[in-house]
């Protein structure tokens, strides 16, 4: 059973991770301390970068981040990958943001899309969301919903991804 189930998440995370090229919108969204800045711009140094959004009033949402959160340290040694965690609270909610994340444990960087503009560019239903960027800042992967466990499938689709990059800067090398 063990084995159907990481056949079945290899092929799923092949067929998500061809299904790339597409870029993030030039949406206007706000850092914690109000500066807008555009989505367009989110970037991580040529590295991979996750975007998750997430609503302060969303269990699942608040299990995904905790958990991760957990890895993320580990994952930036190993991978460097970068994690923007995006709040679709709307102005009324949104004052709980800071509050939770100042509680919390997170060092993502935070976002707020209080109109719900990059959500619906972007072409999110529901949170939890989550899309992976390679280092061009192009989508490669998403996932919707969350359930435990899902955090190692992220990693895994990450690792891959740094893989293929790494095999495509050593094909493209020349030799000395």
């Amino acid at each position: 059973m063990k084995r159907i189930s990481l056949l079945l998440t290899g092929i799923l995370i092949a067929l998500n991770v061809s299904a790339q090229d597409a870029k993030l919108p030039a949406v206007s969204v706000k850092t914690l301390t109000g500066k807008s800045i555009s989505a367009a711009d989110f970037s991580n140094d040529g590295k991979p970068f996750v975007i998750c959004f997430w609503a302060t009033w969303c269990k699942p949402c608040l299990t995904e981040l905790n958990t991760m959160a957990e890895y993320y340290e580990e994952w930036q040694n190993e991978t460097g990958v970068k994690i923007y965690a995006v709040s679709i609270d709307d102005i009324r909610t949104s004052k709980k943001v800071l509050p939770l994340v100042k509680s919390s444990e997170w060092d993502y960087e935070v976002i707020l899309d209080e109109n719900s503009e990059l959500k619906r560019a972007m072409g999110v239903n529901n949170p939890p969301h989550t899309f992976l960027c390679n280092g061009k800042g192009e989508i490669v992967w998403q996932h919707a919903s969350y359930a435990l466990g899902d955090e190692q499938n992220l990693i895994n689709v990450i690792r891959k991804l740094i893989a293929e990059g790494d095999l495509q800067n050593k094909a493209t090398a020349t030799p000395k």
